[in-house]
């Protein structure tokens, strides 16, 4: 499988995979902050003056992850199928060839492996433009895989979840997913293989439910929506008003569901520390 190399500074992923944001020369966050969208690039996504986290691609985060730039990518031409023959407003194959062309991407989850300050290290990451980053057949599969990459080269395992939760033009198919990784994240645990899971915006449903609450360390990004069920459906279910702030990654912090809230400029040096710390412990 072919190396992937950039030498240019900075991030130098095409425009139109870089943030799920509208093209342009501006970018205003949620909170009304005006910012250019070359200064916005050059900060890692994040607005200067609120530190909101703009959404990012896996091209992004290998960027910011992997030295240099240089990675092997595992698998990268699985794609869905439609054992169901489903149909909601389109048939699900013409929103699968559709959302490919339109994405550049096979899945909603990429997996690499390369070298981060130094250390081999193996990243999962999950795209939100490639039908919510949602689960189905091919995002566990190649969960799976890049598991199993990880155990036979023994090597630590990274998951950056961003998902609506379980793709449900696969039903069943899509839920046994949960099973599937979990089972196999159980396998990398005996094999005393750290595991670290970064949950950005969004991560929910079945994603939230499986893999992505199951690290050794759980660390989010500022911000982050992260739960089961969105704060509207827990809302209409329950008909109470919700805490403030509620299902975001300060609210699980406090409440003890996630170990730290890391800023994506500190990403890669807080992620190799955790993992050092990990293979330490171990070792004594």
């Amino acid at each position: 499988m072919a190396w992937f190399k950039r030498h240019e500074k900075g991030i130098t992923t095409p425009t139109e995979q870089k943030m799920d944001v509208p093209k342009g020369l501006w970018y205003k966050s949620p909170t009304g902050k005006i910012i250019d969208a070359e200064e916005l690039e050059r900060n890692l996504f994040v607005s200067p003056e609120d530190g909101f986290h703009v959404r990012i691609s896996s091209a992004t985060y290998f960027q910011i992850l992997f030295d240099n730039n240089e990675f092997t990518e595992l698998d990268p031409n699985i794609t869905s199928k439609d054992p169901l023959h489903f149909v909601d407003t389109k048939k699900y194959s013409e929103r699968l060839k559709d959302v490919m062309e339109k994405t550049k991407l096979k899945d909603a989850v990429r997996t690499g492996v390369g070298k981060s300050k130094g250390k081999d290290v193996v990243i999962c990451c999950m795209d939100f433009a490639f039908i919510g980053g949602s689960m189905g057949a091919v995002v566990g599969e190649k969960i799976a895989r890049g598991i199993d990459y990880a155990i036979k080269h023994k090597l630590p395992f990274v998951m950056i979840s961003k998902s609506g939760g379980a793709r449900m033009m696969e039903a069943a198919y899509s839920l046994m997913q949960l099973a599937k990784t979990s089972v196999k994240l159980a396998q990398l645990s005996e094999a005393k293989l750290p595991y670290i899971s970064l949950c950005t915006d969004p991560t929910t449903g079945g994603t939230t439910a499986s893999y992505a609450m199951l690290g050794d360390i759980n660390i989010a990004e500022p911000g982050a929506l992260i739960g089961f069920a969105g704060p509207r459906v827990v809302k209409d279910t329950t008909g109470k008003d919700l805490p403030e702030g509620f299902q975001t990654a300060e609210f699980l912090l406090e409440h003890g569901f996630l170990d730290f809230i890391t800023p994506r400029k500190e990403l890669k040096d807080k992620i190799n520390l955790y993992i050092d710390l990990i293979q330490n412990n171990e070792i004594r």
